[in-house]
């Protein structure tokens, strides 16, 4: 069995790169079809989804800007898998769209469609 510590210290970068290759490539793509009824299209929005949820909360209250310089191992590897669940359809993006809204004090879907960059 490899312990964590064994693993190349590429190991945290990759995790970033695929991070940063789901949300900004794949998710946005998947967005664009037809089959996908989500509320945003964005990568930055997917990013913000993502990192608001790992972090419980804003993200930039947890981590500092830009924040795939910032991520620990742990929380890539979380951001990772919450990407592969949203793909999959096994985490609804709308759910925790909603979660991520409400703590930005902001009640509605529409504000996500026409949200800004946020310096991810």
């Amino acid at each position: 069995m490899q312990r964590s510590f064994d693993l190349p210290q590429t190991t945290h970068l990759a995790l970033i790169e695929q991070y940063l290759h789901l949300t900004r490539t794949v998710m946005p793509a998947l967005a664009q079809t037809s089959k996908r009824h989500w509320p945003i299209r964005n990568d930055h929005c997917f990013q913000r989804i993502v990192l608001d949820t790992i972090c419980g909360g804003v993200w930039y209250d947890h981590i500092a800007r830009p924040a795939y310089r910032h991520l620990s191992q742990a929380q890539a590897a979380e951001a990772v898998q919450l990407c592969d669940q949203i793909i999959a359809e096994v985490t609804d993006l709308n759910v925790l769209n909603g979660q991520s809204l409400s703590w930005r004090g902001k009640g509605s879907v529409k504000s996500a469609v026409s949200c800004k960059p946020c310096h991810l």
